[in-house]
Formats: structure tokens, sequence, C-alpha cells
């Protein structure tokens, strides 16, 4: 005996708040979709500002490392020149002072450039 389903009704209130409910839940899932891509976009952004900080902060010490390079390249040549042992030793010192103020400086400059890097990453 089967029982004949075709009266079946849902009452208005129980449909109304249904339909309520449901409208209530797909806003709450855009809010949270929304919520969802502007954290990701966030996030790219940062990471792309980061990436490009770093570039820069690689070419820098290149840079660096390649004026090093070719200071110490010219002090051997100017080494090669010198005429007796105390211009051997006024050469040397005189190279080391560059040598450490040019170190400096470059630490400087690349502290200056993480700082960037950092200041840059940290969400505002």
């Amino acid at each position: 005996m089967a029982k004949d389903n075709s009266n079946f009704e849902i009452p208005a209130e129980m449909r109304a708040f249904a339909e309520k409910s449901v409208a209530q839940a797909k806003l709450a899932f855009d809010s949270f979709i929304s919520a969802a891509q502007q954290a990701v976009n966030t996030a790219e952004t940062h990471a792309s500002t980061a990436r490009v900080g770093v570039k820069e902060a690689g070419d820098l010490a290149m840079t660096f490392a390649e004026r090093n390079i070719a200071s110490s390249f010219d002090f051997a040549q100017r080494l090669l020149q010198a005429k007796d042992p105390q211009e051997v030793a006024a050469l040397h010192a005189e190279y080391v002072k560059s040598q450490v103020t040019t170190l400096t400086e470059q630490a400087k400059e690349l502290s200056k450039q993480a700082a960037k890097i950092a200041g840059q990453a940290t969400p505002h």
C-alpha cells in the first residue's frame, strides 16, 4: 500500500525560514570567498615586492663584489710595481684603510636594502 505524497506541502513559515537561511549562508560564503581572494592578492603583492627587493639586494651585492675584486687586482698590480719594502708597506696600509672604508659603506648600503625589504614584506 503506497501512500500518496502529492498533497505534501511545506508550511509557509518553514519555507520562508529555509529560504532566508539559504540566502544568509550564500551571503556568508560570498563574503568568505571575497576575503580569501583579497588575502591571496595581498600575499601575492607582498611576495612580488619582496622578490624585487631581494633581486635589488643581490644586484647590489654583485656590484660590490665586482668593485672589490677590481680593487684587489689594482692593488696587486701596484704591488708588482713597488720599488722597495717601504713602498709595499705603504701600499698595503693604503689598501687596507681603503678596503675598511669601502666595506663599511657597502655594509651600510646592504643593511639599508635589507631594512627596505623587511619593511616591504611587513603587512601594512
